[in-house]
């Protein structure tokens, strides 16, 4: 790798706003709204505030999830938060979440506000008491894998993703960093799932919800098109897992919810009752930014 061109960082970083690649719109250093706006209510208890990128989709897999076992409580409403309009800085979201990312959850029985998506899950696992054991060892064994895609879940995407498909130019050295920790991630997934069914072991739980998106869609080639480059075909476990979920209903539905890209029958921009995925119409669909 040349050295031809190394960058020299200055002794104090400045901002500079036309070098942030895709999303250089909407990236700045500060926290805080801007602009005024109320966020519009629904008349479920349970109001979600999102767009269907992989941290977004954990949540509605999950209600979705909750509302085929008959849980009626966890009926909810889904607002599109588009993201690269800025909506998320926003002074009603900010008020929800400080730090103005997608996925936030207000419940209006509790007047919880509930922002980060494994906080989410975990949230309305416990409310509902599904898809958490109850038992302190696999609830534990949940817990472990649900704070791992936490914590690993960002060198994905804001490291291998952002570099391999949004960054301004291609550079070898973090595509190559962050293409090793994707696989050595994909290798973790890999070996825990030959010897168990699901994440965490026999049981369907948040922890496959909340992996799931990221990368099971990964190795499924549905994110960053980068399945033939990381050789995603030879994690045979990973892959079996990521098929069988994707089956599940609840798991289409949940992905449609707050989508705004891809194919036009894929996308369900707003949720506001069961009814919407059988009354959704071409003719309702804009079309919007692809993100990640």
């Amino acid at each position: 790798m040349s050295n031809s061109n190394a960058y020299e960082p200055p002794k104090v970083w400045t901002w500079d706003e036309e070098n942030g690649g895709n999303w250089s719109s909407i990236n700045r250093p500060i926290a805080g709204p801007t602009h005024e706006k109320v966020l519009p209510r629904g008349k479920h208890p349970l109001q979600l505030y999102s767009l269907a990128t992989p941290n977004g989709v954990k949540v509605t897999i999950l209600l979705e999830e909750l509302l085929a076992l008959g849980e009626q409580g966890a009926e909810y409403n889904a607002h599109l938060v588009k993201i690269g309009d800025g909506d998320q800085f926003s002074s009603g979201f900010v008020d929800l979440n400080p730090n103005s990312k997608i996925p936030v959850l207000l419940d209006t029985e509790t007047g919880s506000r509930v922002f980060e998506s494994g906080a989410i899950l975990l949230y309305l696992a416990d409310k509902f008491g599904h898809f958490l054991p109850k038992d302190i060892a696999g609830r534990t064994e949940t817990l472990n894998w649900l704070f791992w895609l936490q914590g690993s879940a960002p060198y994905l995407g804001g490291g291998f993703g952002h570099f391999y498909a949004y960054a301004p130019e291609k550079l070898e050295y973090p595509i190559n960093r962050f293409a090793m920790e994707a696989k050595r991630q994909l290798d973790v997934l890999d070996r825990q799932l030959a010897d168990n069914r699901f994440i965490g072991g026999d049981d369907y739980t948040i922890a496959d919800m909340a992996i799931w998106p990221w990368y099971g869609n990964l190795v499924l080639g549905k994110v960053y098109e980068a399945g033939e480059f990381l050789d995603v075909e030879s994690y045979k476990n990973l892959r079996r897992w990521a098929e069988e979920i994707g089956t599940r209903p609840t798991v289409q539905r949940g992905r449609m919810v707050n989508r705004a890209f891809g194919e036009p029958h894929e996308q369900l921009h707003e949720r506001h009752d069961a009814s919407d995925f059988e009354l959704r119409t071409q003719d309702k669909l804009e079309p919007a930014e692809e993100a990640s």
